[in-house]
């Protein structure tokens, strides 16, 4: 068995999810961009948790787990999730974890819902339930060349509410990445339209300053 992943590293070497770099999956230059803290920021009222300041490194690694379906860079950011999660305070409420849905052509492209599974990763580690509160009920853009309007705009009224799902705790969104945070308001509003209370966001990485 050593042989054989002796072999494989020759032929398929570790590189970082960051700058491509051959040695390890993320390199000690990467690690100094992507190096959990806590970042708080408020949009439109919603309170949104951050780790990591998104940065070109940061969008490499993302991809490279939403995307390419790395292992690896999906590890990069549960743990970037669970770090504020237990820096933010939420220890009082009875919080549940809704992940933002992505659409179902992107499941079907990547072959898995993105965020929905790395919800449930932290839900085993941390034994914080997850709903699965939200559905995308209407066709929406790519928002990476959207502009901030635009992407309210792509966004609004996208959301509906899963079937026999009711209003129980407190929830906290879950994404990503929060650039504008056109979708994380929206989210908060579909929920709180129909009765939820909505803590606030916690993402994995967040723009500075909101674009």
């Amino acid at each position: 068995m050593q042989v054989i992943s002796e072999l494989s590293q020759l032929l398929f070497p570790t590189r970082c999810y960051g700058c491509n770099a051959i040695g390890i999956s993320i390199c000690s230059n990467c690690r100094r961009e992507w190096h959990p803290h806590y970042y708080l920021t408020h949009i439109q009222g919603l309170r949104v948790n951050s780790a990591v300041l998104y940065s070109a490194t940061a969008s490499k690694i993302i991809l490279a787990a939403k995307e390419r379906g790395l292992k690896g860079a999906d590890e990069l950011i549960i743990e970037a999730i669970i770090h504020v999660l237990s820096r933010a305070n939420f220890d009082k409420y009875n919080v549940r974890l809704v992940p933002i849905p992505s659409s179902v052509v992107n499941e079907r492209r990547r072959g898995r819902s993105f965020i929905p599974n790395i919800c449930n990763e932290i839900s085993v580690r941390t034994s914080i339930p997850v709903i699965p509160a939200l559905t995308i009920i209407r066709k929406v853009k790519d928002q990476s060349t959207l502009s901030a309007k635009a992407r309210a705009n792509n966004m609004r009224g996208a959301f509906g509410i899963a079937e026999n799902i009711y209003p129980r705790g407190e929830l906290i969104l879950i994404d990503d990445v929060v650039t504008t945070g056109a979708t994380v308001s929206e989210a908060a509003r579909a929920l709180n339209s129909h009765g939820f209370t909505v803590l606030g966001s916690v993402t994995a990485c967040v723009a500075q300053p909101l674009r």
